[in-house]
């Protein structure tokens, strides 16, 4: 006889994606740490730059810092986690906890889709609209944008977690090293019909919005490359590429991450669905975003080399 419980009464979740590392869970733990340092370094870096120098208070870099401020966000509701979980023998989260991590790392991964997107719109006007550009991307359009995209993304997975809480849950175990939405509601013995409806609505517009856009703004940039200038095409690709970069790496690591919780992947070896599932949440603050802004944008790269190598 199946035991429902709601998910207010379950006090735990186990997770069962870690390995039984031994003594290497303290390198393991080094590695990991020292990749929440260089995460949190650069992004601190970049969002100092961008706020203390007034020739970066453009749209582009404020857009840029907030992403920036995404990355941070997200590494700290996984690294902290993450590093307590390397050194435990017994893999448990408590449910609050758990919930908690479910809402930091959906809206880090909304919020990262959402900025990328109005990043997108942004190199559109710049680029297609130049004289048009400070009038319809003012400061306080800037400010609204950013406000939407946090508190949309926020508003978002508040409302989806309060769809997943008060499932009846037939267990606690979660196959992941880390707490996910769709995990818990697989748990489920209820009815969850309107979680899935809701959550393929969500997706669906999001993604296909997301996507529409990005594809009009690039398909009307690279029209005006073709019929420009060679000074434009140069603008164009030293703006473009970072952003370009940055978008299909974070596409092909959510990519990942929805497949392998969608479908059953237990044909895919653990250390492999282990590294696809953290992937979205580290590679994009760590490599991409800090190092292709940081060393692509020659404002930022320059004013960095002057704070490192105290040069004015």
């Amino acid at each position: 006889m199946t035991i429902m419980m709601n998910s207010s009464q379950v006090s735990y979740f186990t997770l069962t994606a870690y390995l039984d590392s031994g003594a290497l869970k303290y390198l393991y733990f080094t590695v990991v740490v020292f990749l929440y340092i260089v995460i949190v370094t650069a992004n601190i870096l970049l969002i100092v730059v961008i706020c203390v120098n007034r020739s970066l208070h453009e749209p582009m870099y404020m857009f840029l810092c907030s992403l920036f401020v995404n990355e941070l966000y997200g590494s700290t509701g996984l690294f902290p986690f993450l590093l307590l979980q390397i050194l435990s023998d017994v893999h448990t989260v408590s449910a609050p906890l758990c919930f908690l991590q479910i809402f930091c790392v959906h809206t880090y991964g909304t919020a990262e889709l959402t900025n990328l997107v109005v990043m997108s719109y942004d190199r559109y006007l710049a680029i297609c609209c130049p004289l048009q550009y400070h009038t319809r991307m003012s400061s306080s359009k800037v400010s609204m944008l950013i406000a939407l995209m946090w508190f949309s993304s926020f508003l978002g997975i508040t409302l989806l977690i309060s769809l997943s809480a008060p499932l009846q849950l037939c267990g606690n175990i979660i196959n992941k090293v880390y707490c996910d939405n769709y995990s818990i509601v697989k748990l489920a013995c209820s009815d969850t019909t309107v979680n899935n409806i809701c959550g393929l609505i969500s997706t669906s517009l999001t993604t296909i919005s997301s996507v529409s856009l990005i594809l009009y703004t690039y398909m009307r940039i690279l029209k005006v490359c073709f019929s420009g200038s060679k000074q434009t095409r140069q603008k164009a690709i030293s703006t473009c590429t970072p952003h370009l970069a940055s978008l299909l790496n974070f596409s092909c690591g959510a990519f990942f991450e929805t497949a392998q919780s969608r479908f059953n992947m237990k044909h895919v070896p653990n250390r492999v669905r282990i590294f696809l599932s953290l992937y979205w949440l580290i590679c994009p603050p760590l490599f991409f975003n800090p190092v292709l802004y940081g060393l692509k944008l020659t404002k930022i790269q320059l004013i960095c080399k002057s704070l490192l190598f105290g040069k004015i």
